[in-house]
């Protein structure tokens, strides 16, 4: 079964002015500071920790647990966890966090993961994959990858592996929808019943409406992104390879998809294409479409965002319950045809 996705006109037309705030007190922040790319890379990872730049402090969940997933090649993956606060695990959320696949980490995202968790009944593993520039292309899709196969295959600690689903935001989009594509291709199977993928980075050569978007950073902007991918594919990777930018894969055989953006957002092209190709592969898509909404703005105190992620629960709630109503089914069973 597939779904129809309508383009709401009238999120494209309409205002929001708690957003229009905060997209104006984003903006004037942004712009009274130095580019990111002034200095290190790990002086901006400090500062993003240290809540100094625009977003949040880290809030570090309490009953957050972190455990370490050896890999294939050596090195261990640090997998933060979330159990629903209630004891009860109805199967597990598998999360990648954003940051243009250079910044960014698990515990960043621990209360919106938190307030998923509850409202669920997931649990969350939250991936600390590897970062360029110290390691770029295909470090980090492959610690996604390893994470996954973990979790399908019940290695990974005693997480439930009787619903799956797999999501993040921005670069953690991309390695959500890259991930479930390796899987599908490499070992044959569709573990995944459901994916939440949030403003994500699907074509790496740069949709026009990164391209478009120019100098102000609400968050990023058109040369930002440019950084992130010449950091990301620091072996001269084409930036259409399938195996590099989702837009450009075969998506058939992939779950029902909840796509979320904002239209403030400069990443709003490649959620618009994406869904569409989503659905035109035969899938089912869904597509929440947030008039104002800068790059993530969930990140932020709001109604919009409040209201986002109520729908990201619905979504997965409706989906839990539509596979417990067609009857038990293995994650390995479920390979892609």
């Amino acid at each position: 079964m597939t779904s129809d996705i309508v383009l709401p006109a009238a999120a494209f037309a309409e205002r929001d002015d708690e957003l229009h705030g905060l997209n104006a007190e984003i903006a004037a922040f942004q712009a009274s500071r130095p580019s990111p790319w002034s200095f290190p890379v790990d002086v901006v990872r400090t500062a993003r920790r240290q809540g100094l730049g625009v977003f949040p402090g880290l809030s570090p969940d309490p009953d957050a647990v972190e455990i370490r997933l050896p890999s294939g090649s050596g090195h261990t993956i640090p997998i933060r966890i979330l159990r629903p606060s209630d004891g009860r695990a109805r199967g597990t959320y598998l999360h990648f966090h954003g940051g243009g696949w250079v910044f960014g980490e698990a515990v960043e995202n621990d209360p919106r993961l938190r307030r998923l968790a509850d409202a669920t009944g997931l649990c969350v593993a939250s991936v600390d994959y590897r970062l360029a520039p110290e390691y770029p292309f295909p470090a980090g899709p492959d610690d996604c990858e390893a994470a996954a196969l973990a979790l399908a295959d019940g290695r990974l600690a005693d997480l439930p592996a009787g619903f799956l689903a797999i999501g993040g935001e921005s670069a953690g989009a991309h390695l959500s929808a890259l991930t479930l594509l390796r899987l599908r291709d490499r070992h044959g199977l569709a573990p995944f019943q459901a994916a939440n993928l949030v403003a994500g980075c699907f074509d790496l050569s740069l949709t026009p409406s990164v391209r478009r978007f120019g100098p102000e950073r609400l968050i990023l902007n058109t040369d930002d992104v440019g950084e992130f991918v010449r950091r990301f594919l620091a072996g001269g990777e084409d930036a259409r390879d399938p195996a590099v930018s989702p837009l450009y894969a075969d998506l058939k055989g992939m779950p029902p998809a909840l796509f979320s953006v904002g239209t403030r957002d400069l990443l709003l092209d490649d959620t618009l294409f994406m869904s569409a190709r989503w659905l035109a592969a035969g899938n089912e898509a869904e597509l929440g479409i947030q008039p104002d909404g800068c790059h993530v703005y969930e990140t932020f105190a709001s109604d919009a965002g409040g209201r986002s992620e109520a729908r990201m629960a619905e979504f997965l709630n409706r989906q839990i319950e539509g596979v417990a109503a067609s009857g038990p089914t293995s994650a390995l069973e479920a390979g892609a045809d």
